[in-house]
């Protein structure tokens, strides 16, 4: 009896477990079938927005680019032509003057008193002058008479050339003391700007010793430059066709400040360096160009139609070179190498590589590559 209880006991146990199990196994499939059923679907893959901008064909200026010096076009020493004590500075130190404007006295009185002298002289002489020639016209009618000898009448004609040489000579010494008279006046040869004044009022100056002032000629003023030989045949053919126009830019500008016109090529190319001096003249009616300031300059040279034209922005560079990004195919990613021509503006011609009307990628550059999905974003036009 005791061993069939035990059996009976042992079965139900059994069946329990086996309830059990398939109880919490339906749970399982029920818990899985929940949760397959109730997931969101996979994300789309990212497609990165990028800016675009078409190739497109204009004429643009060709341009040669230089480093530059402005030199004055006339630049002197201001300095005394007779000596003396300086006693003004009638223009300011740094002032712009016009010709003939007085900028320096010197002491007159030693001059002028030579200036009367040698009028007192012609006076004198002038006087002895005519009392000769009456003389002589006396003699001439006593000669002729027989009342007056030859020897004495050679005299009165030897007297009145000497008294008409003596004038002349005191005539010439006027000139010369008026002239004396007039340098004790130091005035401006012509338009320009006073520099640092070195002589003091009161300084004893000398003829040609004594640095009083510079004086230099701002408007026009002179750009030079040192064009390559591969380049002078350049300027060599557009000057045949006409003027060459010069732009001035002064260092940290980027628009043109001054423009001139390209006035002379020396005849002679440096052989040890394979340049030849050029010089532009330009107006400078602000005085804003300095002598000895350093600008670039830009000479217009030609004209290049049906150049294809991209924004610079748009270039990336690698071991290869120069390369752009084009919309290709299915909006995907294109690498293309290419050549590069001269710029205009924010612009740059690109001589191989590119098609007129292709789309060149402008920003995200960084973030794509040759082959990756894009959406292009609207474009803006080219400038």
């Amino acid at each position: 009896m005791r061993k069939w209880k035990i059996a009976l006991g042992t079965a139900v146990a059994l069946g329990a477990i086996s309830v059990a199990s398939v109880h919490l196994l339906d749970m399982g499939n029920l818990s899985l079938n929940a949760g397959t059923a109730g997931a969101a679907p996979a994300p789309a893959a990212f497609v990165m927005p990028v800016p675009v901008a078409s190739v497109v064909k204009k004429t643009i200026p060709i341009y040669l680019d230089y480093a530059a010096r402005i030199e004055p076009i006339r630049s002197i020493t201001l300095q005394a032509r007779v000596p003396g004590y300086l006693q003004e500075q009638t223009a300011q130190d740094g002032a712009d003057v016009r010709q003939g404007d007085l900028l320096y006295k010197i002491s007159p009185d030693d001059f002028q008193a030579a200036l009367d002298q040698a009028q007192a002289q012609v006076q004198r002489d002038t006087a002895t002058l005519d009392y000769a020639r009456s003389n002589l016209g006396r003699g001439s009618e006593l000669a002729k008479s027989g009342y007056l000898a030859k020897d004495s009448f050679d005299q009165r004609t030897s007297t009145l050339r000497e008294a008409q040489a003596s004038l002349a000579l005191n005539q010439a010494a006027v000139r010369t003391a008026q002239l004396n008279l007039s340098y004790s006046q130091i005035h401006a040869p012509f338009n320009g700007r006073l520099g640092r004044n070195q002589a003091s009022v009161g300084t004893l100056v000398s003829v040609a010793g004594t640095v009083l002032n510079t004086l230099v000629q701002l408007d026009p003023i002179y750009v030079t430059f040192n064009p390559s030989e591969t380049d002078l045949t350049e300027i060599e053919k557009a000057r045949a066709a006409g003027p060459i126009e010069v732009e001035v830019l002064l260092p940290g500008e980027t628009e043109t400040s001054q423009k001139g016109e390209l006035t002379f090529i020396d005849n002679t190319v440096d052989h040890s360096t394979g340049t030849i001096t050029a010089r532009a003249t330009i107006g400078n009616a602000k005085f804003t160009l300095k002598p000895g300031q350093y600008v670039r300059v830009r000479l217009h040279i030609k004209q290049q139609p049906d150049a294809l034209m991209v924004p610079q922005t748009a270039l990336g560079s690698s071991q290869l070179g120069k390369y752009l990004y084009v919309v290709g195919k299915g909006n995907t990613v294109d690498q293309r190498l290419v050549s590069l021509g001269p710029t205009s503006g924010d612009l740059v011609a690109i001589l191989s590589g590119v098609s007129e009307g292709d789309q060149v990628i402008t920003g995200n550059l960084q973030k794509i590559g040759p082959g990756m999905p894009i959406s292009p974003l609207p474009q803006k036009p080219a400038t």
